[in-house]
């Protein structure tokens, strides 16, 4: 199968970078499996991505079976080149298209529901701030604003991991080992 491993981090020191996508890519190798990886801070200079880069995204779009996203959480959402990436390449006709209901009012339909989609968010805060005082807002928006008009309802699933750069390198480990176990869960999927 196809995987797409879509990262947006600017710093290849972090953990997004040698935990969770050298993790994704080993297990992946590991399987055989085809990889492509889509670093958009390596690749993009700018916030406009060029006609060609927009192209090449929905190609490796429409090639994936498997799509996994990176990114930390700045102010409350995925970095900007993300966000940038998400609002170039998921794109009326391409990502979804709307169904008229009257003459002002229409509902999404998502065109990409055939992909299978995982996110992995970095914070730098504890979980109960985030869940207690802000009710998931990242999440609840990444899901509900974004990936229910492209992918479908309850169709993606989004994997948070607290306070990155304060725990413990057994923390670390823990949280690799949760996308380890997805990944392997993704890859007896495929067998069924």
């Amino acid at each position: 199968m196809n995987n797409l491993i879509i990262i947006g981090h600017p710093n290849k020191d972090s953990f997004c970078y040698n935990g969770i996508l050298k993790t994704i890519e080993k297990e992946f190798s590991q399987a055989k499996e085809n990889i492509w990886v889509i670093d958009l801070y390596e690749e993009n200079y700018s916030f406009t991505f060029s006609k060609d880069k927009i192209k090449e995204y929905k190609e490796l779009i429409t090639w994936a079976n498997r799509i996994y996203f990176i990114s930390p959480v700045w102010w409350f959402r995925c970095t900007p080149l993300l966000e940038s990436f998400f609002d170039q390449i998921f794109t009326p006709g391409f990502a979804y298209k709307f169904i008229p209901i009257t003459k002002k009012y229409g509902y999404p339909k998502p065109l990409l529901k055939s992909k299978k989609v995982r996110t992995y968010l970095t914070h730098g805060a504890p979980a109960w701030p985030v869940y207690t005082l802000y009710l998931n807002s990242v999440k609840l928006r990444l899901v509900m604003g974004v990936y229910s008009f492209v992918f479908g309802w309850f169709r993606t699933k989004t994997r948070q991991f607290w306070s990155v750069p304060f725990v413990s390198q057994n923390n670390r480990i823990v949280y690799l080992e949760k996308i380890k176990k997805d990944i392997k869960q993704d890859l007896k999927q495929q067998l069924c």
